[in-house]
């Protein structure tokens, strides 16, 4: 019989395991202290409110991607993906400029469509997902550029830059907390992907594909097919974060999100996902995404300029990525 261990070290393991399972919390609500005891600016309603309004496009990329790192995959695509997408949405407004709905159908499917190619490439082709997304940013930048011609195209419609916007309810005309509309959409997203992650087949494959992509295929489980679908969700997540990007700046602009697949990337690995695959949640990544924009906000109230911030960021990447590594060897 083997020795019992110490109830004591039992007990330590047991308070080390809680660390480190709502460390990234606990990341979180320091930051927000720190910055609302330097800044009375930082504190107030409207810039907690205007947090989550800037946080939700990437936080919307950010759920599409954590799938595809979960999967074992990366895309670098998604930035051109979702400026494809509001270029399409802005270029049929100018022809019809009361198809609001259809304008974001479109806007959604372009990049749906779009994103087909990477999931081509990397389920049926076999192609590294690091260079078939390479491909289809450069593709799909170069298509947004030409139908754009290189231009922005202005969004007139109400309606449709309310998406962007607007609020749930008029702020001016009631005493309650206004919630942006980006942020209804961004929680729609969650709890859709959400579902389909921890609710349904598809995501139980899509954590077997990642873990172990050879036991995946010996226990009958259609890689290839799972593989396509991920992707594909996530071209239409893309599409969403587009929509939303072009309402938020009233123009569709082919180089409106560029650097974005960068800041969706960061969020899920500072929110754990592993980048060798299997191991992902949404939830912390939504905690990654708000760490990310806590800090930006609050470096910017304190006029720290974007350079330096992007070096915060690089640092932030390396260190979770350490953390990552560290884990794995524990």
């Amino acid at each position: 019989m083997g020795t019992r261990r110490p109830v004591k070290d039992l007990n330590n393991e047991r308070i080390a395991e809680q660390i480190r399972k709502y460390a990234l919390v606990i990341i979180l609500l320091l930051m927000c202290a720190v910055f609302a005891g330097i800044s009375p600016t930082f504190r107030r309603l409207t810039n907690i409110i205007n947090i989550f309004r800037q946080s939700s496009i990437n936080g919307i990329l950010a759920v599409g991607m954590t799938l595809v790192i979960i999967i074992g995959g990366i895309d670098l695509s998604i930035g051109p993906l979702c400026a494809i997408s509001g270029v399409a949405a802005a270029l049929y407004l100018e022809v019809h400029p009361d198809g609001v709905v259809t304008a974001i159908l479109l806007g959604i499917l372009t990049a749906t469509v779009m994103s087909a190619w990477t999931a081509v490439l990397v389920a049926h082709l076999r192609v590294a997902p690091f260079i078939a997304t390479l491909s289809t940013m450069s593709v799909v930048h170069g298509v947004a550029l030409v139908v754009a011609d290189g231009v922005p195209h202005t969004i007139r419609n109400s309606t449709f830059t309310a998406i962007g916007n607007g609020y749930l309810w008029d702020y001016t005309l009631t005493n309650r907390i206004s919630i942006p509309i980006p942020v209804v959409v961004f929680v729609a997203v969650i709890l859709v992907a959400s579902f389909l992650l921890y609710k349904t087949r598809l995501g139980r494959y899509i954590y077997a594909v990642g873990g172990n992509e050879n036991a995946a295929l010996a226990a009958g489980i259609h890689v290839r097919r799972v593989k396509f679908i991920t992707y594909l969700f996530n071209g239409l997540l893309c599409g969403v974060a587009g929509v939303v990007l072009a309402a938020r700046i009233t123009s569709g602009q082919p180089n409106a999100a560029d650097g974005y697949e960068m800041d969706a990337i960061t969020a899920v690995i500072v929110g754990g996902a592993s980048m060798a695959g299997g191991v992902g949640k949404i939830g912390m990544t939504i905690i990654g995404v708000l760490i990310l924009a806590v800090m930006d906000n609050g470096l910017t109230i304190l006029g720290v300029e974007s350079y330096y911030q992007e070096i915060v960021k690089g640092v932030i990447i390396a260190a979770a990525v350490l953390i990552d590594i560290k884990t794995k060897k524990t």
